[in-house]
């Protein structure tokens, strides 16, 4: 049985509903990493095949999944924030559902996932969050290191901050900043071959919250030998965090 995917367009962006066959009434919403997309009609989650398995799980679990294209490469930009949040109104209001929702975050979606748990807390129940950038400031200083990657990042964030490249090499990037919240983040970290070193993002987040009172925040680490422990911990997480409406 496939999942039941609803497409739909929203301004200039293309987003995805995988609606569950035994609806739990809970939502997630994905933040994906640098290679995530969503098209007219596919999307990475469909096409990637460890991605495919969570969103199997999740959806078998009863969960109402969405995603959204969110401009691509968006490196946290205000715009991508912005229509994070429009969206989260916007099927609110299409589907049935507690009107608090999970954020399942990878990557560069977790500059995202922050700035929602910063500023719009009262919509959000819990925060997964595989392998995040947290510290675009230290990604920045680390892509300095290699002359190809440092041009691709400069003309990406150029492209979503719809800045010039002279600006992006000296502009200063989002760091980790500790704010109060009561939503629970668990971070499932890679230890190896990971693109955002824990010690740079992970372990400053947790670190942080901790020092400020912020936000509660459980690390995981793992070396990635058998992601379906990995997914099913992920429902295990979000069903913790269900037992108030």
């Amino acid at each position: 049985m496939g999942i039941t995917e609803r497409y739909f367009q929203l301004g200039t962006e293309h987003n995805v509903i995988h609606l569950p066959y035994r609806p739990n009434g809970f939502g997630i919403f994905v933040l994906g990493d640098r290679t995530h997309f969503v098209g007219n009609d596919s999307s990475f989650w469909l096409q990637h095949y460890g991605r495919n398995q969570l969103l199997h799980m999740l959806r078998d679990e009863g969960y109402t999944i969405f995603n959204s294209n969110l401009f691509g490469r968006h490196w946290g930009a205000e715009k991508a924030v912005t229509y994070a949040k429009q969206l989260i109104h916007f099927v609110l209001k299409q589907e049935i559902l507690n009107p608090k929702i999970h954020i399942l975050a990878e990557g560069m979606g977790a500059l995202v996932a922050d700035e929602l748990l910063r500023f719009s807390p009262d919509h959000i129940r819990s925060a997964a969050m595989l392998n995040p950038c947290l510290d675009l400031q230290a990604h920045y200083e680390s892509e300095k290191e290699n002359k190809f990657f440092y041009k691709q990042f400069l003309k990406e964030v150029s492209q979503s901050y719809e800045i010039s490249e002279k600006e992006t090499a000296s502009l200063r990037y989002k760091t980790i900043e500790s704010y109060p919240s009561s939503v629970p983040v668990h971070i499932w970290q890679r230890m190896t071959g990971a693109p955002y070193p824990y010690s740079l993002h992970a372990e400053v987040f947790k670190e942080k919250q901790q020092q400020n009172q912020g936000c509660p925040v459980d690390i995981t680490f793992h070396l990635f030998e058998h992601p379906s422990r990995i997914y099913a911990s992920i429902c295990k997480f979000f069903h913790r965090h269900e037992k108030e409406l």
